[in-house]
């Protein structure tokens, strides 16, 4: 736009929906920051330094959030947890409710190994822990929890996850991540680059008891109708119980669920021009 010209009134400002795309993206990414601070919540210094924003425009996002209620601020602490907005709009999301859809596959893999199970689903660089399922082996692995969250990578659901999304992204969000993989014992983006390979020719991930020592786990990614990796099914068990001769039959049952959970996957999210005009109406089969 020239100095002499004017805009409508009305007409959309050149440069104006760029901006409000990436206040969008830069809040939503501080949303991202504070549910990982978890029921601890966390500080401001925190949310600066992994967001990559000034400490001012950070507040400001910060009120924009408190506002819509989707985050709230401690008032002795000052630390920032998920707001009660952010439980609302998880309640509205059931269809993407990974818990309950891997659930009974969750109960049928504890069942029929003895070992505990596992769903979990990304959570920007990391990977959630959504549900354990305790199997009846008297010897249990404890490495990973409900709630607990891990570098994707780091663990088996969490490689699983990371193996099955598209390679540029992949390879971002290892390049991202290789301070924290430098961080950890047994770990390197290298490292991770290899585990990646070998999951991919194996078709399921393996952890080699490195994110916990004596804890091993398989897993496998799961899948919306498009492609894109919905959550990961794993199990865990102490290696003991994960020799060679064991694993691929480990393997091929999470494999089994996941088709399983896949297949409900198709049925919530399917196109509206299939679904039925009258939900409550059998469909007649001449």
């Amino acid at each position: 736009m020239t100095r002499h010209q004017t805009v409508e009134a009305g007409a959309p400002v050149p440069g104006a929906a760029a901006t409000g795309a990436r206040a969008v993206e830069r809040a939503t990414m501080l949303l991202s920051l504070v549910g990982r601070g978890g029921d601890g919540g966390a500080t401001l210094a925190s949310l600066v330094a992994g967001g990559g924003l000034s400490k001012a425009t950070t507040r400001r996002l910060l009120l924009a959030l408190m506002r819509g209620r989707l985050v709230e601020q401690d008032a002795t602490s000052r630390r920032y947890r998920l707001g009660p907005e952010t439980f609302v709009l998880g309640q509205l999301a059931r269809r993407h409710d990974m818990t309950a859809l891997a659930a009974d596959s969750l109960r049928r893999l504890s069942a029929a190994t003895g070992d505990t199970s596992f769903v979990s689903a990304r959570h920007g660089l990391f990977v959630a822990c959504l549900h354990r399922e305790e199997g009846a082996h008297p010897v249990r692995t404890h490495a990973l929890k409900a709630g607990d969250q891990q570098p994707l990578g780091v663990g088996a659901g969490s490689l699983a996850i990371l193996a099955a999304l598209p390679e540029a992204e992949r390879d971002a969000a290892i390049d991202n991540l290789a301070p924290d993989y430098a961080a950890r014992p047994g770990y390197s983006a290298d490292i991770v680059r290899g585990d990646v390979a070998r999951a991919q020719r194996d078709g399921h991930a393996l952890n080699p008891g490195r994110f916990v020592t004596g804890s091993w786990g398989i897993g496998v990614p799961v899948r919306y109708p498009d492609g894109c990796v919905a959550c990961a099914l794993s199990i865990a068990a102490v290696d003991g119980r994960m020799g060679e001769a064991r694993r691929p039959g480990i393997a091929a049952l999470i494999h089994a669920e996941a088709a399983v959970v896949e297949a409900r996957l198709a049925d919530t999210f399917r196109p509206l021009n299939q679904l039925p005009l009258n939900p409550n109406r059998e469909t007649r089969h001449e």
